[in-house]
């Protein structure tokens, strides 16, 4: 069996070799024909790069779509703000496509926020396409390791390439897996981060101080290191979202499409009644095309518009933990392909703590949805096999859930085969659904689903698509030592509780936090720091400050505490009671700038609460003398 299956790693590499110098060719630099793409593309870049620019306010966004009316419709209204529906608009806006987006919660507020944080081309469909001598499942590797490159050099201040430590525990797990991660290597041809190599057990542990030299029944021989991207996902999605509106969309957050309007005569959807579920207004946007991006939730849009619409989405739920610093080192993650009941358990480092978790299960679609205590459980113990260290409950941080949509194409044959791809499907005249997929490549996604809507409505863009070149707000110019501008020319200045102004040091670990997070919009941030008294942090530990929460509410449609304390900063995912703890003065802050009253303030009170419940922190647990009780 082992035998064979380095053989058909052998066989493979060769026709490997052969499709990527194909891939390769494809994917060519743009020809003398596509100099109006070239031209379209610097004029986006410097429209979404202006440090002059400034977003158009809600109010305009949404007047926007009103005004959408059936003799002037917008030509795409994209419902769904996650990273798909987003990566639609951005698309569509930088052809020269009119352009709606509405968002029934926040941007990134399901899915999209709720990743494994990695840019992956997908070793796991690289064993299946090996050992089934499956081409499709090969192409979706190319096709991911693309897309891992592009999103890393159009964003690269939320991505970067980070390295996985596979650990070895027989000489026959050492050659397979270096086999196969060297054919990975091979795969991503010139698109590669680095190579991957082996590093003896030793070495391994030099890298990786916390991890199991030993464990029942065997010994370390070493560990595999390869390299995949890592990101910050809310950030990169509400990224996409403002790029889209510099570049001429209305995008709306906190919007609901409540039903689907229809032509009389021809039945084709012609636009949606939209309710604004902040001001509590309902109004009729007109499109001559509807682009379903809802993610999990793109079937009940679907059944909007024909109530028999067969099933596209089979719902997969994978489970997140993140646990204190000292369980990773900064650098290095640790994937192990095949725990005792065949899945795989990753541990990350990310934003200063360690993400940990598993692959998908069967789950069933809900707007909020909490991880179950076995499942936080079950990557306790499939971690601790692996670690040196006491793995405790006490240790979580926070724990969520989040909802994959895989696609199941309602125009295949054979329908028991679920996607691991994406599906772009027009089963209603006007109504176009993009579903499937991963946020790899989300970028390509919206690239053919805004093709298709462009059949579909006999649509008229300006120029070809320009988004594989495109960076989105706050990556033109940026370098990985701008934190050092701020650092040296800005002060943070804090108001004590006893009303005194005191000025504070704009140190590495904030300054790194603010150019990370902003790009090159962060000198904005640290301005407000600096200029309004902003500059203290919003929890002990955590670089966050005050700062930010006014910059959102000014600049990134941040609408709730809710939207901040989980989209705009990351601190609900990285430790749950820190975000509680933060919340009274984020709402404070929001308030001031949205003219909040005491009533609504009352109530974000009550709605960060509730949220931050569905975070399995050891706080929101159940536990009796130390043991945990269940919950």
């Amino acid at each position: 069996m082992a035998s064979l299956r380095l053989r058909a790693l052998g066989v493979f590499a060769a026709a490997t070799g052969a499709s990527w110098t194909a891939v390769t060719f494809i994917s060519s630099p743009a020809s003398a024909g596509d100099r109006g793409t070239a031209a379209a593309l610097e004029e986006a870049q410097l429209r979404t790069s202006d440090p002059a620019a400034v977003l158009p306010a809600r109010e305009v966004q949404a007047a926007a779509l009103m005004g959408a009316a059936v003799t002037s419709p917008l030509d795409v209204l994209v419902i769904g703000g996650g990273a798909t529906g987003c990566g639609v608009a951005v698309d569509a806006a930088s052809r020269g496509l009119r352009v709606g987006l509405v968002e029934r919660e926040d941007f990134s507020s399901g899915t999209s926020s709720r990743s494994t944080k990695l840019v992956h081309g997908g070793v796991r469909y690289l064993e299946k396409a090996v050992f089934n001598l499956d081409y499709g499942q090969l192409k979706l590797v190319f096709h991911a390791l693309k897309e891992r490159k592009q999103i890393i050099e159009n964003a690269p201040h939320l991505c970067k390439a980070l390295p996985c430590m596979t650990p070895c525990f027989d000489w026959f797990e050492v050659v397979y897996f270096w086999a196969g991660l060297k054919l990975y290597d091979l795969v991503a041809g010139r698109r590669m981060l680095h190579l991957s190599r082996y590093y003896s057990a030793n070495e391994s542990i030099e890298l990786f101080p916390t991890l199991a030299r030993r464990g029942p029944n065997r010994s370390l021989k070493g560990t595999v290191v390869y390299y995949d991207g890592q990101m910050n996902d809310s950030r990169l999605n509400v990224g996409l979202a403002c790029t889209a509106a510099l570049l001429g969309a209305s995008v709306l957050n906190h919007a609901e499409v409540t039903s689907l309007i229809r032509d009389e005569l021809s039945g084709r959807i012609i636009g949606a009644l939209i309710r604004d579920n902040l001001s509590g207004k309902e109004f009729n946007t007109y499109a001559k095309v509807v682009i379903n991006a809802a993610g999990p939730f793109c079937d009940s849009v679907r059944r909007m518009a024909n109530k028999g619409a067969p099933n596209m989405i089979c719902p997969s739920s994978g489970v997140h933990i993140v646990l204190p610093d000292y369980y990773s080192p900064e650098g290095m993650g640790l994937i192990v392909p095949k725990t005792k009941d065949g899945r795989v358990v990753f541990m990350l480092p990310w934003l200063g703590r360690t993400v940990a978790g598993t692959t998908d299960s069967s789950t069933v679609i809900t707007m909020l949805p909490e991880p179950h205590e076995d499942e936080i459980q079950f990557i306790l113990d499939a971690i601790s096999d692996y670690l040196n260290v006491q793995v405790r409950r006490s240790d979580v941080l926070s724990a969520w859930s989040g909802i994959r949509p895989l696609a199941v194409d309602p125009s295949a044959k054979n329908t028991e085969n679920i996607s691991r791809d994406h599906v772009v499907h027009e089963d209603h005249p006007g109504l176009v659904t993009i579903t499937g997929g991963k946020w790899t490549t989300y970028r390509s996604m919206a690239e053919d689903a805004v093709d298709v809507a462009i059949k579909s409505g006999k649509l008229t863009p300006t120029n070809g698509c320009v988004t594989e070149n495109l960076c989105i707000v706050g990556g033109r110019g940026w370098e990985p030592a701008s934190f050092t501008e701020l650092a040296q020319h800005y002060t943070r200045m804090k108001k004590t509780h006893s009303g005194k102004i005191i000025p504070g040091v704009m140190d590495s670990s904030v300054s790194k936090h603010l150019s990370h997070a902003y790009g090159t919009s962060a000198a904005k941030v640290a301005t407000i720091a600096q200029n309004e008294c902003l500059g203290k942090r919003l929890a002990h530990g955590y670089p966050f400050l005050e700062a930010e929460v006014a910059y959102c509410a000014r600049n990134e449609y941040c609408e709730s505490a809710v939207d901040f304390i989980a989209r705009r900063c990351r601190l609900a995912f990285l430790d749950t009671d820190a975000a509680s703890r933060a919340v009274p003065r984020v709402i404070e802050i929001l308030a001031k700038e949205h003219k909040w009253d005491k009533s609504r303030q009352k109530l974000e009170l009550q709605k960060a609460r509730e949220f931050l419940e569905t975070f399995k922190s050891s706080k929101n647990a159940q536990f009796f003398d130390g043991k945990h009780t269940g919950k």
